[in-house]
């Protein structure tokens, strides 16, 4: 009996992310190959899990007894930014990174009703960082 080998997949990448990828591998201990196959197969298993808490958010939001229908981005101002661990998978709204539920993130404090998008900590850093930028620039 003859045994089907393994597909192949080529691409091309930055070297940047070459050089992360060698360096994230050799940290862990495996090799490029089983580390970007484990990646791809959690990726995809991610990817479901954060579609299917979407659409569990989006009945329940259109549920008869739930809140209201969300208003819009321009109607609903974000006040602020709370730090949380997650308990459903996300996306940042800035970036679209995939949050993956027990990572940590910010929910916008929003005035009124509406989304409470979330952000990562990198673009959270970013706000804060452009924040500090802009007052050390005033009189």
């Amino acid at each position: 009996m003859t045994e089907k080998k393994e597909k192949v997949l080529h691409t091309r990448i930055p070297e940047s992310l070459d050089e992360e990828i060698r360096g994230h591998a050799s940290q862990l201990g495996v090799s490029v190959s089983n580390l970007v196959r484990n990646l791809l197969q959690n990726a995809f298993g991610l990817v479901g899990d954060i579609v299917a808490d979407t659409t569990n958010i989006a009945h329940t939001r259109s549920s008869p007894s739930s809140a209201p229908a969300p208003a819009t981005e321009a109607s609903t101002p974000v006040l602020g930014w709370q730090e949380a661990v997650l308990n459903l998978n996300g996306v940042c709204d800035r970036c679209n990174a995939i949050l993956a539920r027990g990572s940590r993130a910010a929910i916008a404090i929003v005035d009124g009703p509406g989304p409470r998008p979330f952000r990562c900590m990198s673009c959270l850093e970013e706000l804060s960082d452009a924040t500090t930028d802009q007052s050390s620039n005033e009189p």
